[in-house]
């Protein structure tokens, strides 16, 4: 059984109790099991509850053509069940939460996938063995598949009657012609429909073990005991043989500028333009998993995401923002939003505007263009970064109250980089002058980088493919 471990146990001893304390930064503590499992605590008794979440690190970037959409899709029906916890025994997954009163749920993504519960502190254990079971244990069934698929497809099928849904997956598979950003993490509808369940299977029995997770428990616990329990559930498992396939497909530089327009029914017209920027470490390139640990450990000093996500507040955070000032002000937009995406690859800065009836595409467009080239000249002053600072630190700690909140946020730091980008992004935000964000303007939002988007809406008239064909 695991004792509580702290900086004073030697390694031997922590080895021999199957778990070792590998570093602190107040309040997050990072233990590794001898399978590879990574384990983050951090303690908060506010309240007797407590948040388990497991990242598992695989999303839509692990994917490829015939299986687009696996790990979403098997999202769902990890929650059919396993020997020990399934609908013929009365254990249920969703049961067996729903019963101690969990708020429980798990999510899809680019980088990663994971799924969480908030429960009563002492159905910890009950929290940590459910999720030890199916990490390796769950029901890939075909009788399942085919009813989550038509779930999946639903789902799917609803995005499709959002404008603004289907412009962005075309922006996004039209910007990167090589990298798997290049299809959405729905995945594509005939990948969706098709997919035999042993593909699924082969795809979970690669990436679902302990060496390619991440255990985030946050809340009211006992650091000792709660190890102990980890160790006891997870520790069950092995290691993966052989290393977890990496990611190595480059996006190339773009050499120009690409175009797209998507016609279909709708009411008004949207216009999104993309410019590619680094990943949320400042790389430009994909990096493996030692290289993305080796740098997550030593962040470079120099890093233009933090620059890029002060400029995306400065342009649309809130009525006195750039881009609402020449846009909505003026009546050419009814709706505008900047976005810098934090991924663990190189990804994209989104501008995104509802167009006005009556009003042009391409003269918002102009307008656009015309602002974040007017950010890269004049730049923007020190007063306009220091406020646009403050609404992305105010908001980061908004987004860290309560532990469900916690664990979800250092999930994510952990499936872009780890959780030390979780400790210091409010800092890093802050620390960005006027004259970082001018040069990342001048850097990123060229001509030849960009990827522009129309959505045109049309009558429907009954023809063609759309949104819910069959």
């Amino acid at each position: 059984m695991t004792t509580a471990i702290n900086e004073a146990s030697s390694t031997s001893d922590a080895a021999a109790r199957g778990v070792v304390f590998v570093a602190a930064d107040a309040p997050v503590r990072e233990f590794r099991l001898a399978n590879g499992l990574k384990v983050l605590l951090v303690a908060n008794r506010v309240a007797p509850v407590v948040t388990v979440c497991v990242l598992y690190r695989v999303g839509s970037r692990n994917e490829a053509v015939g299986h687009t959409g696996a790990t979403h899709l098997l999202e769902h029906m990890m929650f059919k069940g396993t020997p020990s916890f399934n609908k013929n025994r009365n254990t249920q997954i969703a049961a067996t939460l729903q019963k101690i009163g969990a708020d429980f749920n798990a999510t899809t993504w680019y980088d990663r996938t994971n799924y969480f519960e908030t429960v009563p502190s002492d159905q910890l254990e009950l929290a940590l063995r459910l999720e030890a079971d199916r990490m390796r244990n769950s029901l890939i069934a075909d009788e399942d598949r085919r009813s989550e698929m038509t779930v999946v497809r639903n789902e799917l099928e609803r995005g499709q009657n959002e404008p603004a849904m289907v412009l962005d997956e075309a922006v996004y598979a039209v910007a990167f012609r090589e990298h798997p950003y290049h299809h959405p993490t729905i995945g594509w509808r005939a990948d969706v429909e098709n997919v035999p369940t042993a593909r699924l299977k082969a795809f979970y029995d690669t990436f679902y073990h302990p060496n390619n997770a991440t255990l985030v428990v946050v809340g009211d616990f006992d650091e000792g005991g709660c190890l102990s329990l980890v160790e006891n559930h997870f520790g069950a498992h092995a290691a993966t043989p052989d290393p977890i396939p990496e990611v190595y497909t480059d996006e190339p530089a773009q050499e120009g500028e690409r175009r797209l327009v998507v016609r279909r029914a709708g009411e008004l017209a949207l216009v999104q333009i993309a410019w590619h920027t680094p990943s949320v470490l400042g790389a430009t390139s994909v990096l493996s998993n030692a290289e993305l640990a080796e740098r997550a450990a030593n962040p470079p000093d120099e890093n233009d995401i933090y620059a890029l996500v002060v400029l995306a507040a400065a342009m649309s955070h809130g009525v006195t923002s750039r881009l609402y000032q020449a846009l909505v002000e003026t009546e050419l937009a009814v709706a505008v939003q900047a976005n810098c995406d934090q991924f663990r690859d190189p990804g994209l800065f989104n501008a995104y505007a509802t167009v006005r009836p009556g009003v042009e595409p391409r003269e918002v467009e102009r307008a656009i263009l015309s602002e974040f080239a007017r950010a890269g000249g004049e730049g923007l002053g020190d007063e306009e970064t220091r406020k646009a600072t403050r609404q992305i630190v105010a908001r980061t700690f908004y987004d860290r109250d309560g532990t469900s909140n916690v664990a979800a946020q250092i999930s994510e730091a952990e499936a872009v980089a780890d959780w030390r980008f979780y400790q210091t992004y409010a800092a890093r935000v802050a620390a960005v002058s006027a004259g970082d964000v001018r040069r990342v303007a001048r850097k990123y939002f060229t001509e030849d980088n960009r990827t522009v988007g129309y959505f045109i809406p049309k009558a429907d008239d009954g023809g063609g493919a759309g949104a819910n064909d069959a």
